[in-house]
């Protein structure tokens, strides 16, 4: 009798949302223990990944043979991460997950982390959506948000810089070996390169400088309404209250953080207004407020639409 295959443990990435977002390629191994595995469009090859940011949405949905399936957001500054908890999921995270929609209902900013599986689905058009399978999740400080943004912010620096490195070399292991691209990377650039073709690497450069300015505290972060309790099981801050942290947008002038971000993210064509509205909810304020403070940029001349939908400033 052979002895069972012992399931490795995939190593979990910092991803900031946009990189796995766009992700429209998966590989799956034949052998029934093989994990599956995404592809950005950098070249990582994700089975797991930590993720942060702001718990957007928490909502519970009934399935057909009758149990509860909890689907989320969590935004960080470039993006959207979509996840599910289900009965699948370990006890300790569904009983997180009940606790934290309370709190959510009651209209809460809650920053948390979570480790998660990648997930996957793609429908009959053939349109591949990717989400988040958690496996455990945490409260975090500002001081532990701001280290994850820097952390994740250099992952992707350093993939973007791997995979323009590898553009010249030769589409093979033994070429990038030659070029000391990590072992970690190399398949997961040739797969890249062969299914995205040529990419765009500025939008991911964008999102980076955002996320280390809210890091460094150059532009608001997000909000936390209640104070969390350093006795709380959920907090995995460093056992002190935070309460005393400044987490408010009070006194933050809601106009002049949309005029940066426009100024920031205007590359010639203008800011859209999801885009807009998107990163300033990234940074801890109410979507409503923030279109109401553009309309009132836009009446008084501060900025304007060259086309629907699309927002810069009137020189």
């Amino acid at each position: 009798m052979q002895p069972a295959r012992r399931i490795r443990r995939q190593p979990a990435w910092h991803m900031l949302a946009s990189e796995f977002s766009d992700s429209t390629l998966s590989q799956q191994g034949s052998g029934e223990f093989d994990p599956m595995f995404i592809i950005t469009k950098l070249g990582a090859k994700v089975n797991r990944v930590i993720v942060a940011g702001m718990l957007e949405r928490l909502d519970p949905r009934e399935t057909s043979n009758g149990s509860t399936l909890w689907q989320g957001q969590l935004r960080d500054p470039s993006g959207l991460h979509f996840f599910s908890v289900g009965d699948y999921a370990p006890e300790s995270m569904r009983e997180l997950t009940i606790q934290l929609s309370s709190r959510v209902e009651d209209g809460e900013s809650i920053m948390l982390l979570m480790t998660a599986k990648a997930r996957y689905f793609q429908n009959e058009e053939g349109a591949v959506y990717t989400s988040l399978r958690p496996e455990e999740a945490a409260i975090i400080t500002r001081e532990d948000y701001r280290n994850w943004l820097v952390r994740a912010s250099e992952g992707m620096l350093e993939r973007m810089d791997l995979l323009e490195k590898s553009i010249s070399l030769e589409k093979s292991i033994t070429a990038l070996e030659a070029a000391n691209i990590p072992q970690n990377m190399q398949e997961g650039i040739l797969l890249a390169s062969e299914h995205y073709g040529e990419i765009d690497t500025e939008p991911y450069r964008l999102n980076i400088m955002n996320a280390l300015d809210i890091a460094e505290d150059k532009v608001p972060s997000f909000t936390t309404k209640t104070n969390v309790s350093s006795q709380s099981n959920l907090s995995i801050g460093g056992g002190e209250d935070d309460s005393t942290d400044s987490d408010t947008v009070e006194g933050v002038d809601l106009k002049q953080v949309l005029l940066d971000l426009i100024s920031r993210l205007d590359q010639g064509e203008g800011v859209d207004f999801d885009t807009l509205l998107s990163n300033a909810a990234a940074r801890g304020h109410d979507r409503d407020a923030s279109e109401l403070c553009l309309d009132e940029l836009t009446e008084d001349g501060t900025v304007h639409e060259p086309r629907f939908g699309w927002f810069k400033i009137t020189n």
